[in-house]
């Protein structure tokens, strides 16, 4: 077996065999992807896969890095295989430096970014663990990465004059990432797409409904500690997989404050839900899902079915910790762009929800 360099040791070993914890370099709040970070990182590295195809044992060194540091992340594989694409068409899998008159601009690294685009100082987009969290980070902000087209997430991110590029390399880097990953196909990877995000499917009523998260209520409806508390607070951890309630029709999907601070933990000075999605159903029956810890992963007007995935658990907005808080109304009216859920019609969802079958914060039935 051929040796690692120290270098190649301490980024594809996670950074264990060196002694320090990838999370020094990485941002794992702002990384989390559409699945969540328990489940999608359970794959493993092997130890070296040697060179793969036409990819020589240094290039897949380097495409070790990038699937090291999305594992790290909780990105799930479909992630994996577009950064592992992207790198396979910008660089070749080659940590090129500064090539002079063939340089591309001022382009760097792995994935060829700029550091006159703001992704970093030269030496920090020379560093492969940087330039994979960089790029990482930028998919998780392109809605609905994880169901596009490989080429069109990767040029969402990148901006390239050959968009189309990127799908030429879209199997050799499924095939790189399997067998990196020690599977025989990427068919075998958790989180290979959204559907099968490493989860369990939802257990769906025969009525319709299934609960947003399986978690305990930590907060109960208009308590006497908390009397204009309009929903229950489910406990559920960062990055939990938020799923409908029951199908509908998404209403709203963003952030409830144009100041920012959806895109920072919450407290509970800070005002309003985060970010939030509310879902009309039938029989003007809405429901409210609060505090995500980024952009929902569905968009307004989309229809959703019961368990379909719309976001991630966090505590954005007015919040002391992570958890979901959630909403029902009842007898809902519906104008043009909004429907109004209030105070007026907001009811206990724990009762409304075991009445349906899908008791909040018990296990699937």
């Amino acid at each position: 077996m051929k040796p690692w360099t120290w270098a190649a040791v301490c980024l594809v070993g996670l950074l264990v065999l060196c002694g320090l914890p990838l999370a020094a370099v990485l941002d794992t709040d702002s990384a989390a992807a559409a699945c969540p970070s328990s489940t999608a990182g359970q794959a493993g590295i092997s130890q070296h896969a040697g060179a793969i195809g036409p990819w020589k044992s240094t290039q897949v060194d380097n495409a070790a890095v990038i699937v090291a540091v999305g594992q790290r992340a909780g990105v799930p594989a479909r992630g994996w295989v577009i950064a592992v694409a992207t790198a396979m068409t910008e660089s070749s899998l080659t940590n090129h430096g500064n090539l002079g008159a063939r340089n591309d601009h001022d382009s760097l690294g792995l994935f060829q970014q700029r550091p006159s685009q703001k992704w970093g100082t030269p030496t920090q987009l020379q560093d492969p663990v940087y330039a994979s969290t960089a790029f990482y980070k930028a998919l998780q902000w392109v809605r609905g990465w994880e169901t596009l087209p490989l080429t069109v997430a990767a040029q969402k991110v990148q901006r390239s004059a050959y968009p189309d590029r990127y799908a030429e390399y879209e199997s050799d880097a499924e095939t790189v990432v399997a067998k990196i990953s020690g599977k025989a196909s990427i068919s075998d990877l958790p989180g290979a797409s959204l559907a099968d995000c490493g989860t369990t499917p939802a257990a769906v009523t025969s009525g319709g409904w299934t609960q947003p998260v399986h978690a305990a209520i930590v907060s109960g409806f208009r308590t006497a500690e908390r009397p204009n508390h309009q929903g229950v607070d489910l406990g559920a951890g960062r990055n939990t997989v938020i799923r409908a309630a029951a199908a509908g029709q998404v209403v709203f999907a963003d952030c409830d404050d144009d100041t920012g601070n959806c895109d920072i933990d919450g407290s509970p000075s800070t005002e309003g839900c985060g970010w939030f999605v509310e879902v009309i159903h039938a029989g003007r029956v809405a429901t409210r899902y609060c505090h995500m810890v980024r952009r929902p992963s569905v968009r307004d007007g989309q229809h959703v079915n019961a368990g379909d995935p719309i976001g991630l658990v966090g505590t954005s907005g007015r919040s002391s910790g992570e958890h979901l808080h959630f909403e029902v109304h009842t007898d809902v009216t519906c104008g043009a762009t909004r429907c109004r859920l209030s105070r007026g019609n907001a009811i206990d969802a724990p009762t409304f929800m075991a009445a349906r079958g899908a008791p909040l914060g018990a296990e699937d039935r």
